[in-house]
């Protein structure tokens, strides 16, 4: 399994920017996408995840409303929209994935990923 990460950059706050997450490997529909943050000196955050099927969505509080989590399993991609971005939110973002599901609040863990993509940057000026 590989990810790829892309759609990093700088903008100011309150833009907007999405990213993608391109997903290799078997039988992507049955797994449990998500996006991680780490800022510097910061541990890593969970943001966002989509679980398989229907696609069911849990956001962190702080994105909540402002972040939109989607996939499409026909394409192998995850993408995250990000809208009304704050300086708080520069970061590099990581996508993750897992075949494996413990629990609804263990999907906010990042060990609960196996599979990680490398990252791209989001830098929001004020």
């Amino acid at each position: 399994v590989q990810l790829q990460a892309s759609g990093g950059g700088l903008v100011q706050a309150g833009g907007s920017l999405r990213l993608s997450c391109a997903a290799s490997g078997p039988s992507f529909s049955s797994w449990i996408m998500a996006w991680f943050r780490q800022a510097p000196g910061k541990e890593r955050e969970f943001v966002a995840v989509i679980t398989w099927g229907l696609g069911s969505t849990y956001y962190a509080d702080s994105v909540k409303g402002r972040f939109t989590i989607s996939r499409d399993n026909a394409k192998n991609t995850m993408a995250l929209q990000m809208n009304s971005l704050k300086p708080g939110d520069t970061a590099v973002y990581y996508c993750s994935a897992t075949s494996t599901f413990r629990s609804v609040p263990a999907m906010r863990e990042a060990t609960h990923y196996n599979y990680w993509g490398q990252g791209t940057q989001v830098t929001v000026s004020s």
